[in-house]
Parts: structure tokens; sequence; C-alpha cells
């Protein structure tokens, strides 16, 4: 197996794909706009990419975060508040901001379910810091590590209710960054002492399934890489200090924070020691380069990943979207 994820180019896959696909036999896929039309199109997309691997438990994944980071769209699908509706009602009502992002989360993962997909990128636990480039933003869930810690621990449980791998993100913290790093690599000149503070929420969830690094500089770790292809930033801080043991999933190389080509990002970022080498745009030289230079799935990471597929959604909770979306409406107008 190929420890990459790779995207698709449309509505419906291509004969190459197909074949591509079969022989490089990938850890798994990510969705995006261009891949989604309606319930019964991604349906079938999706039974497709199972179709290739013959086996029904399969890694396939979409950021859907609510907000403006959502790849299924209203009408034809629930449009869900982003991170920051729950951090405005965890001013007032903590408890009930916990319980709205749970039911939130759960109804989301529902939607998820009926069309195949396993696996959503979010909670976003980055901790948001005055002055620091929108790109995390209203995404956050606040700007106090432990309530970012709660409100992200509801929703991988409403996630997993539904049957759904959360992925906390972005390790080892993107709530600092000057720029948008899907246009240029930001340097956080933070000390080692306060960067504690943004280590804190994924400390709280070290135990999730799968995590997402960030295309980020720290001086105070590593001057000389960003901290997905950083060998000190994966061992040192997101292995040991954080002690996560998941799955651990570069973000997308595409984004321009990254150097080099796209499969020379991917060797250096599996190099480094991430599990698994996120590429998103579905361009066929791209993902022929990356499985050409990747070295086979290890031992470590297929454990890994076969804990991020073993989420089953809990017994009695399909059905249940209607009773939860009217939990949440009725929480979060407490903060209206």
């Amino acid at each position: 197996m190929t420890p990459a994820i790779f995207g698709l180019s449309g509505l419906t896959l291509t004969d190459d794909e197909r074949a591509f696909f079969r022989d490089a036999d990938p850890a798994g896929y990510i969705l995006f706009g261009r891949n989604v039309q309606d319930r019964a199109q991604l349906r079938a997309l999706t039974d497709s990419l199972r179709d290739i691997h013959g086996r029904a438990r399969l890694l396939i994944t979409i950021d859907q975060e609510g907000g403006r980071v959502a790849r299924m769209k209203a009408p034809e699908w629930t449009a869900y508040p982003a991170g920051e509706a729950f951090d405005r009602l965890y001013d007032l009502a903590p408890a009930s901001a916990i319980e709205a992002a749970r039911a939130n989360a759960e109804a989301l993962g529902h939607d998820l379910a009926e069309v195949g997909i396993t696996c959503t990128h979010a909670p976003v636990l980055d901790v948001r810091q005055p002055g620091a480039h929108d790109v995390i933003g209203d995404r956050a869930y606040g700007s106090e590590p432990m309530r970012v810690a709660a409100i992200g621990r509801a929703v991988l449980d409403g996630l997993e209710r539904a049957g759904i791998c959360g992925t906390i993100k972005h390790m080892p913290g993107h709530g600092r960054s000057l720029v948008d790093t899907h246009k240029e690599l930001p340097t956080v000149t933070a000390s080692d002492a306060e960067l504690e503070l943004d280590l804190a929420p994924f400390k709280a969830l070290a135990d999730a399934p799968m995590a997402m690094t960030g295309h980020l500089v720290f001086t105070a770790w590593d001057g000389d890489h960003p901290a997905t292809q950083s060998p000190f930033v994966i061992e040192r801080i997101i292995r040991q200090r954080i002690g996560f043991g998941g799955l651990l999933l570069t973000d997308d190389l595409d984004m321009e924070a990254l150097s080099g080509s796209v499969p020379e990002r991917a060797e250096a970022s599996v190099a480094a020691g991430c599990d698994i080498a996120l590429n998103c745009w579905g361009r066929m030289p791209d993902m022929v380069g990356i499985a050409s230079r990747l070295p086979v799935m290890g031992p470590e990471t297929a454990v890994r990943l076969e804990r991020a597929l073993a989420v089953t959604r809990v017994d009695g909770a399909a059905g249940r979207q209607a009773e939860l979306l009217a939990k949440r409406d009725t929480l979060l107008e407490l903060a209206a």
C-alpha cells in the first residue's frame, strides 16, 4: 500500500485513475467540491473507489468543517456553522456549547456516512491568536486552549457516534500564522514556553485516531524546516511532547508554503516521520511521481490506519439528524 491520500479529478473516475489507483493502492482518498454534485452521484463515486480495492473499509476523506470550509454545500446538504459559533455560546454556557458542538458534529457525520465518506478533516484545534492571518480565523473554537480542547472533544465524539473518524489539525498549531499557508510559508518566532499554549489542545486530545500537520516553521524548534518536514517537530514535539500516537497526515502538499516538486515534498514529509502524504488535486503526473518515490507503507502506519478505520456508528444513532439539528439550533439561539 502506498502511504498517500490522493484526490480525484471530477464527478466520476476516469479510466486512467481507476487503473492507477488499482496499481498504487493508496491509503485513501480526499474529495473536493469538484467531486461533489448530489447524494446519488457522491455515493456512486465512493462505491466505485471501494470496488477498485475490494474492501468495504476504505479511508475516504473530505474537508467538511462547517462555515467556509465545506465541500458538500446547501441546498443539497445542510449548512453547518463555523467553529466560532460554539466559542460564542461557550462564553454564556459552556456545557450548552459542548452539547451543541457534539450534536452538530453527529448530524454532519450522518451526512458523510450516507454517501460513503469515512473521515472528515476536523476538528480544528488551533488556538486563535490576535493579529494572526484569517486563514484560521472563525474556524477556531476560541483563544483559550482548554475551551478549544473541550469543544474539539465534543466534535470528535459526535463524529464517532455517526461512524466518522475525525482529524485533529493542524499540529503543532496554526493559530499564530501571519500568512496564508496556501500562498507562502509562515515563520513563527514564539518561544518554546509561549508555544505550550498552542500544544495544549492537542495534548488533551492526543488519543484522537488521526491528525494533520501544519506547514509552518517554528524557530524555537527547527528554523530550517516546516513542521510537516521536520524530524525534530514530528518526533520530539508531536509524538513525544504532545503524545500523539495516531495516524499523522501532512496538510495538502500542493500548498505554496512548501518548496520543490509535489513528489519531492511527499518524499521529504514521509522521511521526516509523517505517516501519510496528502495530495489533494488529482493531477496524474504528481500522483504517479508520489507513488514512485514513497516506500511501501510500514507496519506501524498500517496499524494506525486500521485503528482509524475501526470507528463505527453507535447502534441506534442513524435517523436522528433532525433531532440533533433541532437540539443544536435551540442551544445556539442562547447566544444569538
